[in-house]
């Protein structure tokens, strides 16, 4: 049986835990409000002894992604972590990261992206890397973002994966807050990561490879584009997997969406990260008055678990798609635009209305948690528009 600690602690320091587990051989990184604890718990373990990681202060997060890039393209364990700005000066080089098929873990702080500046939690950071084709975790809690961050090194460095893996927390709510958390002694972490042993070294001089070569003509990029898509929408059993594996051995359950209340449901929330403990309280609070309210959250957004979504909605009248950053121009966020997909084909599909909240930190309030699910009952009997609205604007 593992030797379990329990303490308390902030997502950020179970984060920093979680890397030092997986004693990376590189660490690149560049310090963003508010992920900076996490690299900086990390630098004092380097500056103990307490692991053997190179760690590489740069200048900029560009940099960091392309220290990144080099060192696991050189065949090392890589790291990283940053948040909102951080992450889209990273934007050109995340796509390189993904092409070139390397399995560098990233953890990032979800935060409002400028302007105006903020520095509070929503999702318009990790909105805009959606697509750039890495694996995408959504942690709902501090337990939760360590056990993501030590699933994602196994995904990132599966053979039939081998793309990075960005593994999120909320900011401030998740990264900052104290929780009472369950630490894994080491070697049991490390025995569940496994030493990473990499193919396709540039270090290899007995088996010598290309990385980020020119593809001009002749379909080439084509090919490498498509090996990149199938290895995404692969991921999802290799995932699931490796989460019930991890399941078994800290006796917390893993699935690509939590679901809450959804056996019999006729109303139903769907939500990514911190907000789903308040949408699952206002469900609890309904329940006891005699109302079917359910709540799904999302855990892992890419590769998307369609299928799974659209059987945990296949009974509702009426879904609410809780999106915490907005798509401009589109017809809707992106949260909701991956639930219409998921309901495309279905035979009998639910009213949906897409709610846009909490950008830049802005209260998540059971009121409006009420006022949702109230709409909800007017959007099943059709005297509700289903159009997309902001929650709590005065």
């Amino acid at each position: 049986m593992p030797k379990v600690t329990t303490l308390a602690a902030s997502g950020n320091q179970m984060v920093g835990e979680a890397f030092r587990q997986a004693e990376p051989d590189v660490i690149a990184a560049y310090p963003i409000t508010p992920q900076t604890a996490i690299v900086e718990s990390y630098a004092k373990f380097v500056a103990d002894g307490r692991v053997h990681t190179e760690f590489v202060t740069v200048e900029s997060e560009h940099s960091s992604m392309s220290a990144c890039i080099g060192a696991s393209a050189a065949g090392a364990r890589v790291a990283t972590a940053t948040s909102s700005q951080g992450l889209a000066y990273m934007w050109e080089v995340l796509h390189i990261a993904a092409g070139m098929r390397l399995p560098i873990v990233m953890a990032n702080a979800n935060r409002a992206i400028a302007a105006p500046i903020n520095i509070h939690c929503d999702h318009s950071d990790v909105m805009g890397a959606r697509d750039t084709g890495w694996v995408i975790f959504f942690a709902e809690t501090a337990q939760e973002a360590y056990d993501n961050t030590v699933i994602s090194f196994r995904v990132a460095e599966h053979p039939d994966v081998l793309l990075p893996v960005m593994t999120t927390l909320d900011g401030f709510i998740t990264t900052h807050a104290m929780e009472r958390c369950e630490l894994l002694d080491d070697e049991t972490v490390k025995a569940f990561i496994g030493e990473y042993k990499p193919k396709h070294s540039l270090l290899d001089l007995e088996n010598p490879v290309g990385h980020g070569m020119f593809a001009n003509l002749g379909g080439a990029y084509m090919q490498a584009k498509l090996a990149e898509r199938r290895a995404l929408d692969n991921a999802a059993p290799i995932i699931k997997s490796l989460g019930d594996e991890w399941a078994a051995i800290c006796g917390r359950s893993f699935d690509m969406i939590d679901c809450w209340g959804m056996e019999d449901a006729e109303y139903a929330i769907v939500i990514l990260g911190s907000a789903a403990g308040n949408a699952r309280h206002v469900a609890r609070e309904l329940r006891a008055q005699g109302v079917k309210a359910g709540v799904v959250r999302v855990r892992v957004f890419r590769p998307f678990p369609y299928a799974e979504l659209a059987e945990a909605l296949s009974g509702v009248k009426a879904v609410a798609v809780l999106d915490r950053s907005d798509s401009f121009g589109a017809q809707a966020a992106p949260l909701a635009l991956e639930v219409y997909t998921a309901l495309f084909d279905a035979p009998v599909r639910p009213a949906i209305r897409n709610y846009v909240y909490g950008l830049g930190g802005a209260d998540v309030t059971l009121e409006i948690l009420h006022q949702v699910y109230d709409d909800l009952d007017k959007l099943a009997a059709g005297e509700a528009n289903p159009g997309l609205v902001y929650l709590g604007i005065q």
